[in-house]
């Protein structure tokens, strides 16, 4: 049973992790990255569908993304969900291909994204806590339940805050590269 709460709460901070690292991703350094336009959707024939499923999103330089819509039809639809995204890009059109230059970022521009990355980080921490909270709770209702001893919960609930040092750690290292990537200039 404290296996199952311990290897439980480690898959859900892993994921966590990887959540919040996803979030990260999509926040925008000056560099161009495909990774920006993911989360972005684009109506297509009526049924909202993600940009990387109506068209293919390329880098074409550092400062560069193209986008290439599967079909003709579909390039100002594109490119108002581009420009309605709030990521403050402004697509062109050439031909069939639409290209979006990433426009460098201003210092203080640089520092607003770093509160966001820390904003980011710190709401991962409280994630990471609440599944804490969660498999130590089930760890006093196995000792209320008299299915586990005193010792056997101390030693779990050390285990659960090991896992959750190591999930915090992991976070503010992700957080750490993120800020300096976002000042790089």
């Amino acid at each position: 049973m404290i296996d199952d709460i311990l290897a439980d709460a480690r898959n859900r901070m892993s994921k966590s992790v990887e959540a919040m690292k996803l979030e990260l991703v999509r926040i925008r350094t000056g560099r161009a990255s495909t990774a920006l336009l993911d989360h972005l959707m684009v109506d297509y024939y009526g049924t909202p569908t993600p940009l990387n499923q109506a068209a293919g999103v390329s880098v074409a330089d550092s400062r560069t993304l193209a986008v290439q819509p599967w079909e003709k039809a579909m390039i100002p639809i594109v490119e108002k969900a581009i420009m309605e995204s709030n990521l403050g890009l402004n697509p062109m059109t050439a031909g069939e291909t639409i290209r979006i230059p990433i426009p460098p970022l201003t210092e203080e521009r640089r520092k607003e994204m770093t509160r966001v990355v820390r904003n980011e980080g710190e709401s991962g921490r409280v994630s990471i806590r609440n599944i804490r909270r969660d498999a130590n709770t089930h760890l006093k209702d196995l000792l209320k339940e008299k299915e586990i001893n005193e010792d056997d919960e101390k030693k779990a609930q050390s285990q659960v805050q090991t896992l959750t040092d190591e999930a915090v750690a992991k976070i503010d290292q992700i957080v750490a590269e993120k800020e300096a990537e976002v000042m790089e200039v």
